[in-house]
C-alpha cells in the first residue's frame, strides 16, 4: 500500500483571514449572483429542497450548503482492482498520490522520439508503465484513441483500462449514457456493485464550464455518480483573463463557487457521496491564446485551492508534472519539477496530468518516468528535518571526537538509504560526455514492456467484458451503417 508523498513541510497559499474572504465571496456568488444550470431533474431538485429558481438559473442558499458540508465526507479511501486497500486519504497529514493518463489525443512515442496520433494498442502500454513505477497510484481514463469511433471510445479505453490496470482508475466520458455503463462494467469487476461502492477502485472526473455554468451534462454526471455511490471529482478549469476575472483572488472565488454547487448537487442526490474539490486556476497565455498548463501562477493556484480543500474538509485533485512544451526538454523538464514540489508542499491530495505534454494535447511516457523519479527525490524534500534527541545524535559525535570520521560507524550504515539516490541522474565522479538520462528512461520503459506483468482478471469477468465490447462494435457497426 503505498504512502504517497507524507509532508511535514507545508506550504501554506492562503492564511485564516484570506480563506474567509474568499469563502464570503463565493456564498455572494451562490446566494445573490446565482449559477446556470442544464438538466431539468437539477433544476427540479434545487426547487423542491429550497432553492431560488429561474428558469435556468439557480440560487442557493447558506443552509443548503451548511447541511451538504456536513455530510460530505472527509476521508476518501480507494482500492486496487483486485479489492484491496491501497489510497487513504484524510485531512490529518494530507497525503498526495499522482496519476497519469491512460489515453490521450496524441502520444509522444517513447521509441521513436514522434509525436502521433494515440492508437487503442497504447492504452495497454501507458497502463502497464503505470502499473509498474512506483510513485504512479492511478491512471485516467478519457476515452480518445484516435483508431476508436467517438461514439464508443469512453466505453472501449475504460475496458481496456480495466483489462490491462490493476491500480485506482480515475475516468472521465464523453457523454451522459456511457458513464452508467462504465460504473456497470467496473461492478463486473468488483463482483458487483455493492462490493464496488464498499471498496471503489474507480472515481469519476467531470467539470462545470466556468464562468459559473453547469450544464446538463455535468449536473447528469454528478447525479449518476452519487446515486451510484461512487466518488467523483468536480473540476472547474479556468483561466484568468479568459473564462475567470483577470485577479487570482477572484478566480479562486468563482472556482470555489463552483464546485460547492456541485457539492450541494451530489449531498441533495444522495447524502454522504464523496466529492472531491478539483480547480485548475490556470491562466490565458495573452501571446499565444491557449491556457497554460505550465504557468507558474497556475500552479500556485493549485495550491492556493488545495488550502480551500482542506477549510472545507474534502480532499483535493489538483494537477502537476506536465508542460506546455512539446518534447521533453528544458523548459518541460523545469515546469514538471516546479509542479511537483508545489503539490508535494501544498495540501493537494490527487494530482493528475503527471506525463501530459503540449498543453494537454499528448501523453509523453518518457515523462512519466521522469516524473516518477522526481516524485521520489520529493518525498525526502517534504519529510523535513526531524530534530529530536535520536536524530541529533550527540553521543555519536562525541564519540567520533574532533577530526574524526563517520563512514565506519554502524550508525551511517543503519540510516544511508535515508538518502534519496537517483535512478535516472548521475553523480558519478567522472561523467560521460553525453547525458546518459534519456537512454535510462528508455531502458525503464522497455523494462516494464518486457517484464512487469499486470495480473490478469479472472476468465469469467473477462468473459462477461467481453460481452460488453462486442455490444459496443456492434452498436458501433450500425451507427456507422446509418450514416
Amino acid at each position: 500500500m503505498p504512502l504517497g508523498t507524507v509532508r511535514n513541510l507545508g506550504l501554506e497559499v492562503l492564511d485564516a483571514e484570506k480563506i474567509s474572504k474568499i469563502h464570503e465571496a463565493s456564498l455572494h456568488l451562490l446566494t445573490k449572483s446565482g449559477m446556470k444550470v442544464g438538466g431539468e431533474r437539477a433544476l427540479k431538485l434545487f426547487k423542491d429542497r429550497g432553492a431560488r429558481v429561474d428558469g435556468d438559473m439557480v440560487w442557493i442558499t447558506e443552509k443548503m450548503l451548511e447541511e451538504a458540508l456536513k455530510t460530505t465526507p472527509s476521508e476518501l479511501n480507494l482500492y486496487k482492482r483486485d479489492g484491496s486497500p491501497y489510497l487513504s486519504i484524510n485531512k490529518t497529514d494530507h497525503p498526495v498520490f499522482y496519476g497519469t493518463h491512460a489515453d490521450q489525443l496524441e502520444i509522444l512515442d517513447p521509441f521513436t522520439g514522434q509525436v502521433r496520433p494515440f492508437l487503442r494498442a497504447d492504452n495497454k502500454m501507458m497502463c502497464q508503465l503505470a502499473s509498474y513505477l512506483e510513485n504512479i497510484s492511478f491512471v485516467l481514463s478519457v476515452g480518445m484513441s484516435a483508431d476508436v469511433r467517438p461514439e464508443v471510445q469512453t466505453q472501449i479505453t475504460f475496458l481496456d483500462t480495466l483489462r490491462n490496470f490493476d491500480k485506482v482508475i480515475n475516468f472521465s466520458t464523453n457523454d451522459i449514457d456511457s458513464l452508467q455503463q462504465c460504473i456497470d462494467m467496473a461492478a463486473i469487476v468488483a463482483g458487483g456493485k455493492k462490493n464496488l461502492q464498499e471498496k471503489p477502485f474507480i472515481f469519476n472526473y467531470c467539470e462545470p464550464i466556468p464562468p459559473r455554468t453547469h450544464p446538463v451534462e455535468s449536473t447528469e454526471k454528478l447525479w449518476i455518480s452519487a446515486e451510484n455511490r461512487i466518488p467523483v471529482v468536480y473540476m472547474p478549469y479556468s483561466m484568468v483573463g479568459g473564462t475567470a476575472p483577470m485577479s487570482y483572488a477572484a478566480s479562486l472565488a468563482q472556482g470555489n463557487a463552483e464546485f460547492l454547487f456541485g457539492l450541494v448537487l451530489t449531498q441533495l442526490v444522495s447524502p454522504g457521496t464523496c466529492i472531491i474539490y478539483g480547480h485548475m486556476p490556470s491562466i490565458l497565455d495573452m501571446k499565444t491564446t491557449v491556457g497554460s498548463y505550465g504557468a507558474y501562477e497556475f500552479h500556485l493556484g493549485v495550491a492556493a485551492a488545495s488550502d480551500l480543500a482542506a477549510y472545507y474538509k474534502v480532499p483535493f485533485y489538483g494537477t502537476a508534472g506536465c508542460s506546455d512544451a512539446k518534447f521533453l526538454d528544458e523548459q518541460g523538464v523545469a515546469e514538471i519539477t516546479m509542479e511537483i514540489m508545489a503539490t508535494a508542499l501544498s495540501k493537494a491530495n490527487l494530482i493528475h496530468d503527471v506525463g501530459v505534454m503540449d498543453h494537454c494535447n499528448s501523453v509523453a511516457p518518457e515523462t512519466v518516468v521522469l516524473a516518477n523519479d522526481i516524485i521520489e527525490g520529493m518525498k525526502v524534500f517534504a519529510r523535513g528535518i526531524p530534530v529530536d534527541d535520536k536524530a541529533l545524535a550527540i553521543d555519536l559525535i562525541e564519540k567520533v571526537g574532533a577530526g574524526g570520521a563517520y563512514v565506519t560507524e554502524a550508525h551511517t550504515a543503519k540510516n544511508y538509504r535515508s538518502v534519496f539516490y537517483s535512478s535516472l541522474f548521475s553523480r558519478k565522479m567522472k561523467n560521460p560526455d553525453e547525458s546518459e538520462v534519456r537512454g535510462k528512461i528508455r531502458q525503464t520503459i522497455t523494462k516494464a514492456m518486457e517484464e512487469h506483468v499486470v495480473p490478469q482478471l479472472d476468465k469469467a469477468v473477462l468473459d462477461e467484458l467481453s460481452v460488453w465490447e462486442r455490444k459496443f462494435m456492434l452498436d458501433d457497426a450500425d451507427n456507422k451503417k446509418a450514416h
